[in-house]
């Protein structure tokens, strides 16, 4: 898909590889929407790269179907989305306090897989009323996992348990909206200089990367970004959940 002249959302675009992205796009001459929590750093980046700016927390399911049609409302409809919003906490199963009780781990699959599957439902019906280009398309979704997903470490249970959620949707998602010319793509980042790693010592990125092939060290927001451009920019992407380790395979611990 080309960029010019088509409307780009991304959730969780205020930092990080979201922040990195909406550059690359801008970049490329994209119409671009940020929708990320409101008092966060949302507004600046969308002041920053002229770009609209959407408030929503993506854990409310009312709130984002509203954010979305906002961003249609704009800008007059929706070709790309790239969600990077999501999060999680480390705590093993059992522990001094007891079971990991249930809240907490609904928590976490809400604020990744839920909400992530909330936000594509919306995202295709948006794109599906595009019309298409010479070649059938009519949208491209990007989601976020982790490597986590395939090789989670002690006390990520939650976490992992949501990103394979999202890396389990991507093909069975892209079959579902293939027939709409809608692609769906999911990054499996490793470990990235954001949210708490930004700014983390060379001693504590060297532990936690010493298992990558090269390079050994935490990945780089324009990193994700240039993938992202290429899933884009490539039509023969599709159903695909791709990594983007180094060659990292995660411990234990």
């Amino acid at each position: 898909m080309d960029f010019v002249k088509k409307v780009a959302v991304i959730v969780g675009g205020g930092s990080g590889m979201g922040r990195a992205t909406a550059e690359a796009l801008a970049r490329q001459g994209a119409t671009l929407a940020i929708v990320d929590l409101p008092g966060g750093k949302g507004a600046a980046a969308a002041a920053d790269l002229d770009a609209s700016f959407h408030p929503c927390d993506v854990t409310d399911e009312t709130g984002s179907e509203e954010a979305l049609a906002a961003v249609v409302d704009r800008h007059g409809g929706l070709h790309i989305a790239v969600n990077t919003a999501g999060g999680g906490v480390s705590r093993r199963i059992i522990s001094k306090e007891g079971p990991l009780p249930m809240a907490g781990f609904r928590r976490i699959i809400e604020l990744n897989l839920m909400a992530t599957f909330n936000l594509n439902r919306l995202q295709a019906w948006h794109m599906s009323k595009n019309e298409p280009t010479e070649d059938g398309e009519r949208g491209v979704i990007i989601n976020t996992s982790s490597i986590a997903a395939f090789e989670g470490q002690i006390g990520q249970v939650a976490y992992s348990a949501a990103k394979a959620g999202i890396a389990g949707m991507s093909l069975t998602m892209a079959r579902d909206l293939g027939g709409l010319g809608i692609r769906v793509m999911t990054i499996a980042p490793s470990l990235f200089a954001t949210g708490l790693l930004e700014g983390a010592s060379e001693e504590i990125i060297s532990t936690l990367t010493k298992d990558a092939a090269f390079p050994k060290r935490a990945g780089r927001p324009e990193e994700y970004a240039w993938l992202a451009e290429a899933i884009i920019k490539n039509p023969m992407l599709n159903g695909q959940t791709i990594r983007l380790d180094g060659g990292q395979r995660f411990a234990p611990r």
